[in-house]
């Protein structure tokens, strides 16, 4: 990239340093980048003060603790746990993944996510995560289904009152398409049935709703009516058809998922069919759905 096609936050930074600052630091190795900018991170940790670690605590939104009740989140995440079917094993994630696992797989900007200097990067997305262990697993398993409870960090700002940090739980399953969608069907019906499983024990005074979108994909739509559909009929949890949503396209493949209370006006979570396992092993007939939510919301949705 050319000096003038840099971000202008960036051009001013290399406009301000010594000639050829830039080509010496690209020419590095991965292995003594690394060891040159841990050689400035702790010289500028040495030359922090006490009073200084107090105001970044209180005027860093990363680093300040959520206004969340543990207890009362705990309670709401064990409870999620003793709901999940036996067969969708539970993952304890590092809270850094190898840098690019969010970027290497789906349209997210890596200015979102807080990178380190050791190659990894924050966990901004448990589903990206739990893709790349699916991925893995595939290898000497038919199909797999892991699970998540996690607190994210995200770098993009959500506003002064919102924190850059919360939990999410995740789910995220992948096995080979079968043909006709028919992979595709099961593997929805397994999700919004364990969310609907949720939603109607921990929120049913919060009127909760599943919503579901198809893009441009005649076949999952089909799959919605003669199969998804049927399977999550009766009383309890609504799913809800939601045609005119556009998020998601481009990042969702097929199908996307929302999970909302309060009669739909507040979202507690997302999802939909993702091409990552697929990319991630190199088959193009691996069929991937993640979802989540989001923990705090949903706790927070229940005592309003």
């Amino acid at each position: 990239m050319d000096g003038d096609e840099l971000p202008g936050a960036q051009r001013r930074v290399w406009t301000a340093m010594p000639a050829g600052t830039r080509a010496a630091l690209a020419g590095l190795s991965g292995a003594d980048l690394r060891t040159l900018l841990l050689g400035v991170a702790r010289d500028r940790a040495a030359a922090a003060r006490p009073p200084e670690v107090v105001r970044r605590w209180r005027e860093d939104r990363f680093v300040r603790p959520a206004r969340a009740d543990p207890r009362v989140l705990a309670q709401a995440e064990a409870r999620m746990w003793q709901l999940l079917p036996a067969d969708i094993a539970g993952v304890e994630l590092s809270p850094v993944v190898p840098v690019g696992t969010c970027s290497a797989v789906a349209p997210v900007s890596q200015n979102r996510i807080v990178t380190t200097m050791r190659a990894s990067e924050v966990l901004s997305d448990p589903t990206n995560a739990l893709a790349v262990e699916a991925a893995v697993r595939r290898r000497r398993q038919s199909e797999v289904h892991l699970a998540a409870a996690h607190r994210v960090l995200r770098a993009q700002d959500f506003g002064s009152e919102a924190s850059a940090h919360f939990r999410l739980f995740a789910l995220v399953s992948s096995a080979r398409d079968t043909g006709s969608g028919g992979t595709q069907a099961r593997l929805l019906v397994r999700h919004l049935t364990y969310w609907r499983t949720v939603l109607a024990e921990l929120a049913p005074a919060a009127a909760p709703q599943l919503h579901v979108t198809t893009f441009d994909d005649r076949v999952v739509r089909e799959r919605l009516t003669d199969t998804v559909r049927p399977a999550l009929a009766g009383d309890g949890v609504p799913l809800v058809d939601e045609p005119e949503r556009s998020r998601g396209r481009g990042y969702y493949t097929g199908c996307a998922l929302r999970i909302t209370v309060r009669g739909g006006s507040l979202e507690i979570g997302d999802g939909g069919l993702t091409d990552w396992t697929a990319r991630l092993s190199g088959d193009a007939k691996e069929r991937c759905l993640v979802s989540c939510l989001a923990t705090e919301r949903l706790v927070d949705s229940i005592s309003h």
